[in-house]
This record gives C-alpha cells, sequence and structure tokens, in this order.
C-alpha cells in the first residue's frame, strides 16, 4: 500500500508529533499548577500578608522586578502592582519571578483623569472600561484575583462639590462592563473609599458597600484602608462590621502612614471587627516615603514618617502578624 511517505519522512514526522504532544502536556500541567496555587490562595482560609510596591517603586518596569524578590526575604506572601501604566509590566518576566519566589501578584489602580469611568465624557468612560479589562487580562495571567483601589472615578479629581446622580450612574454602569468581564477571568474588584483630600466621590464604607450593591455583580466588592478610615469614619470597628461579608481587602495603616501600631488608629477595634465577620484574606501595607517624588506628591507625604521604606515593611509586617495572632488565630 502507497502512503507516499518514505521511511525517513515517517520518523521526522513521528518525532515532531512527540515534541508537539510533550509541549502540549508541559503547557497544560504548567497551567494547571498555575491554577491550583491561585485557588490554594483563594480558598486557602488563612490570612495572607501583602505590601503595595509603591513603597519602593514608582512604577512597575523591569527595575522593579527585584523587589517581589525583596518582598518575600522580608515575610510577605503577595505584592501589590500598580496597573496604571500596562505598557511598562513584562508580564512574562514577572509571573516567572512571582512563581520563583512563591508570590501572589495583586493588581492595584488609581484611575487617572484620562481613563475616569464616572465622567460625562463617553469617550474618557469607553478608555477607562478598556484599561480596567486589560487589567483585569494581566492581574489573571499573573496568577492574581483582584484588583483594589479607585477603580469607580479618578484618582485626586475633586470637582468642588458633591458627587452627582448622573456620575454616580455613570460609574455604576461602567463597573457592571467590567464585571462581567473579569467574571471569566475569575478578578474580583475592590472599591476603596478614600479620604475627602484624594476624591470626593466614595469616603466612607458606607457609600462603598451602596456602589458595590448597586452594581451588582459577583465579583464586586469592598476594600479598605485603615489610613483613609482614621479620617473619615467615626471609628475603626462598625464600618468593618457593617462591610461584612462583602470586605475582600485590607490596607492596615497607621493614621500618619508610619509604622503600623506606632501611632493611634485602634487596632484592637480593627482586628475584632475582622475577627467577628471570619476575614480572611488579605491584609496588606500601604505606605510611600518622600524618596518616591511623584507618589509622595500625590499622597502629600512631605517628611519621613520613618526610618526607612523598609522599616516601614518590615516593622509593620511584624505588627500585623501579632494582632493577627492574637485575633485570628491564624
Amino acid at each position: 500500500m502507497e502512503t507516499g511517505f518514505t521511511v525517513k519522512e515517517t520518523i521526522i514526522t513521528l518525532k515532531r508529533m512527540k515534541t508537539a504532544l510533550f509541549s502540549a502536556s508541559a503547557l497544560y500541567w504548567g497551567r494547571l499548577r498555575e491554577n491550583l496555587i491561585k485557588l490554594f490562595h483563594i480558598f486557602s482560609g488563612m490570612i495572607k500578608f501583602g505590601v503595595h510596591l509603591f513603597l519602593w517603586a514608582e512604577s512597575f518596569d523591569l527595575s522593579a522586578l527585584k523587589l517581589i524578590k525583596k518582598a518575600k526575604d522580608i515575610g510577605f506572601d503577595g505584592v501589590e502592582i500598580p496597573m496604571m501604566d500596562l505598557d511598562i509590566i513584562d508580564v512574562e518576566k514577572t509571573k516567572k519571578e512571582l512563581k520563583r519566589h512563591d508570590v501572589v501578584g495583586l493588581g492595584s489602580m488609581g484611575l487617572p483623569l484620562n481613563l475616569d469611568i464616572a465622567s460625562n465624557d463617553e469617550a474618557t468612560r469607553k478608555r477607562g472600561i478598556e484599561h480596567m479589562k486589560r487589567s483585569v487580562e494581566v492581574t489573571s495571567e499573573l496568577g492574581g484575583d483582584a484588583i483594589n483601589g479607585v477603580i469607580y472615578t479618578a484618582w485626586g479629581k475633586i470637582t468642588g462639590k458633591a458627587r452627582t446622580e448622573t456620575e454616580w450612574r455613570h460609574s455604576v454602569e461602567s463597573l457592571k462592563e467590567i464585571c462581567r468581564y473579569a467574571n471569566k477571568y475569575g478578578v474580583t474588584l475592590g472599591i476603596e473609599p478614600v479620604n475627602r483630600f484624594e476624591t470626593y466621590f466614595i469616603n466612607t464604607a458606607a457609600d462603598a458597600v451602596k456602589l458595590a450593591k448597586d452594581v451588582d455583580e459577583p465579583s464586586i466588592k469592598v476594600h479598605l484602608d485603615t489610613f483613609h478610615m482614621n479620617i473619615e469614619e467615626k471609628n475603626f470597628y462598625q464600618p468593618i462590621k457593617d462591610t461584612g461579608s462583602l470586605l475582600w481587602h485590607m490596607h492596615c495603616c497607621e493614621n500618619d502612614r508610619g509604622i503600623a501600631g506606632t501611632g493611634h488608629v485602634d487596632w484592637d477595634g480593627v482586628f475584632q471587627a475582622l475577627s467577628e465577620i471570619n476575614y480572611d484574606r488579605w491584609i496588606v501595607v500601604e505606605s510611600f516615603t518622600p524618596d518616591m517624588e511623584k507618589i509622595a506628591a500625590s499622597t502629600a507625604i512631605w517628611r519621613k514618617v520613618a526610618p526607612s521604606a523598609d522599616a516601614l515593611a518590615s516593622e509593620g509586617l511584624k505588627f500585623l502578624k501579632k494582632m493577627t495572632n492574637k485575633y485570628l488565630g491564624k
């Protein structure tokens, strides 16, 4: 029977098939491993500790990759990666570095003015929605399950008056679209209320909960930050309790953005509330130093609030682990 193939051609074809099958198998098991690691971090039921990379770098380009190992060496389980400029993120190299050190990469967002999803300008909203969708894709590729921060309007935007019903509707509609996209990637969005000097839109936990409920999608949650709570809330305990199961992410920062445990934040109230709602996700150190000039200007950090960025990270982590052990027993 004529096959049209010589013995040599047949052997070459079989070798190519073997190589292709091996590559496909390696790809399959690689992706399976990534997903299992991601699921472990999501469902392990244990508090995980993270640090925002703005502590050491103003942007996440290749020069910032070394910070992943630095965070791991200090004792963190994860890092928050700023997603404002996606073009400078080398996804493959970042993914490899996260894997190498067994660190989780989470997305952090402070939407700029030209990507304001609550804007009255439709073109601006569309740009913001597309940017958020790309951020979802990048976060998922890095093995993360959340993007937290000022995701509902532009960070730093101040109009001189309260938000309008139209702006609220724009934000809700935009977030609905982004959330429906994020559902496919297993990524959740965390709404962070920030203080009145950084936004007029969402300042309190109650407003963040209201926005999340209006969006009404499974992938929308709330992200609280003790620095902002210290300015805007009546106390620390009740807002956390009232947020309840919607609480997806916690930034644990001192009142002056210094080392956690050295100021007047009511940490017992914070951790008592976290214990009562059975919180089991991320506790993150987020602070800034005057060395990061752009970030310092945006967050009004004009003086040293700690001996160094490393001290903010390591000493803050020690304190937060101590409080976690005391109240959450994990």
